[in-house]
């Protein structure tokens, strides 16, 4: 097996397992709050995570930088941990994990309308406005045919919320654009959240766990602390450098598919038949919203 192949095999590898920590990521959470306060778990999340971040840096040699344009890149990626997260957290109370991530799986759309109505860095054209109105279309149909599913109008603004601020970390840390590694970026984020998520304490200090949860709240906590802060992380910094933005894109198509199916599987969350046809109009809507960029790169390629 040459040199190139052996590449090929990794890049893949990394790629399937960047989308099964995403996909799993909402059903970790979901069990990560059966028993314990969302709050205390992201506190302990971040403190636990930022520890792990630190090690890494000191075994890769990475710096941690403390200038002026370091410090508000680390804050721009905190609005991802200490803001889009929180309001994950808080979701999780009101919905399956299956339609967090269908739900997160909004966020590309989202951004093209941030940049193309809020920043003018985007102009999308009438594909891209036809994917995202048969995307919408499909997520109306879902919630509307899911009375037996823990569908929730404030879990929905939840994930709202958290999706914009997701998007906004991302936007705000190109703009800085701090010469920091992904390591580098990660650690000082996670450390800001940390420090950051100190000033719930006070409002949730009645709610401090009394006894150790259950075995799927551990594997949910320590799943969420090491993968989803750490792992996921180095995997997408890695994909982001080798691949398109545009393949790298394509994880929001498949990663809400199979977080459904774990939902239904391994926590017993129904989703009624019908749905399904919701869920493939917001598969299909969002492939559309992609295929302009898709199509480029692929001319792009073979057209060298």
């Amino acid at each position: 097996m040459n040199s190139n192949s052996s590449s090929m095999l990794a890049t893949a590898g990394i790629y399937a397992l960047l989308v099964l920590i995403w996909a799993a990521t909402p059903l970790a959470i979901v069990w990560s709050v059966a028993e314990v306060h969302p709050m205390w778990v992201l506190i302990i999340r971040y403190f636990g995570a930022s520890l792990i971040a630190l090690l890494l840096l000191k075994l890769m040699r990475d710096p941690l930088p403390f200038d002026a344009a370091s410090l508000k890149s680390y804050l721009a990626g905190s609005l991802n941990l200490i803001g889009a997260q929180l309001f994950i957290y808080l979701a999780a109370g009101y919905l399956t994990s299956g339609l967090m991530a269908l739900l997160f799986g909004f966020s590309p759309l989202i951004a093209g309308l941030i940049g193309h109505m809020v920043l003018k860095t985007q102009k999308l054209i009438g594909l891209q406005w036809l994917g995202m109105a048969i995307a919408v279309g499909g997520l109306s149909f879902v919630f509307a045919d899911s009375a037996d599913s823990r569908v929730n109008p404030i879990g929905i603004a939840l994930m709202l919320i958290s999706i914009v601020s997701y998007i906004s970390s991302i936007f705000w840390v190109k703009r800085i654009d701090a010469p920091l590694s992904p390591m580098s970026q990660a650690a000082g984020s996670l450390i800001i959240s940390a420090l950051g998520s100190l000033i719930l304490i006070p409002f949730i200090w009645r709610h401090f766990p009394a006894q150790l949860p259950g075995l799927h709240a551990v594997i949910g906590f320590l799943f969420t602390m090491i993968m989803s802060s750490i792992v996921a992380m180095l995997c997408y910094f890695w994909l982001i450098r080798r691949l398109a933005a545009s393949a790298v894109a394509l994880s929001n198509v498949m990663t809400p598919v199979i977080a459904l199916a774990l939902g239904a599987a391994l926590n017993h969350e129904q989703v009624s038949p019908r749905a399904f046809i919701g869920i493939a109009a917001v598969m299909l809507g969002i492939l559309m919203y992609f295929w302009t960029d898709w199509r480029r790169q692929y001319f792009a390629k073979f057209s060298r």
